[in-house]
């Protein structure tokens, strides 16, 4: 996994890729401020981007908007020592996969971490309670949603366990008693119908359009 990090802090970017280095992660490139992150993802095509709020130049927020429009391939997860709600949704909003904080266990961050690329959210249990809360209550509508009725009820249990807080593919796959690439055609299928982009919206769609029971 090739990893981009942005953040002002020197010695803390050394401490965490000297980190992510040894559990076997490559730190392609650092940046010290949200522009030099977005023209650094440009030249270096990394994978993700741990990408802290307050910096110079340009904010975490608006870099991560910038780079969702710009370069959606690369997944961008704040890492953050805010514990700002309205820092919270204003990242998901601009297009982060997750937001994690710097106190966080190590072997949660990296958890959370390799969840990222198979689409999952990087968020903490509780993170996901205010996410799940916000997102029930109108945040991230996406208007040009498809008729709910298309999905299949298979498509519908896969659904109501993201909603239960199942979302690994592994946990999923268990609970439903099939294989991890059956879940993968599902999930797909789900967001593709919806016209959703990943399952952080599918469970807030969900939520609010009342097609499963929380």
């Amino acid at each position: 996994m090739k990893i981009l990090l942005a953040d002002d802090h020197t010695l803390f970017r050394d401490s965490l890729r000297s980190l992510l280095e040894i559990r076997g992660f490559e730190v392609v490139g650092e940046a010290s401020n949200g522009q030099e992150a977005i023209d650094l993802a440009a030249e270096l095509q990394p994978e993700i981007v741990l990408m802290d709020l307050s910096m110079p130049v340009m904010n975490g927020i608006e870099a991560t908007r910038q780079l969702h429009e710009t370069q959606p391939d690369v997944r961008v997860v704040v890492l953050t020592a805010s514990m700002d709600d309205d820092d919270l949704f204003q990242a998901l909003k601009a297009g982060a996969q997750g937001y994690l904080m710097k106190n966080l266990e190590a072997d949660s961050f990296f958890s959370l971490l390799e969840g990222v690329l198979d689409g999952r959210p990087a968020l903490t249990p509780e993170l996901s309670r205010k996410v799940l809360q916000e997102f029930a209550s109108g945040f991230g509508h996406t208007p040009e949603a498809k008729d709910p009725d298309a999905l299949t009820d298979r498509e519908l249990q896969v659904l109501e366990l993201m909603v239960e807080g199942t979302t690994s593919n592994r946990q999923l796959a268990a609970r439903l008693g099939v294989t991890d690439n059956t879940i993968k055609f599902h999930v797909r299928n789900i967001l593709d119908k919806l016209r959703l982009h990943d399952r952080a919206q599918a469970v807030g769609y969900a939520l609010r359009e009342k097609m499963v029971e929380p």
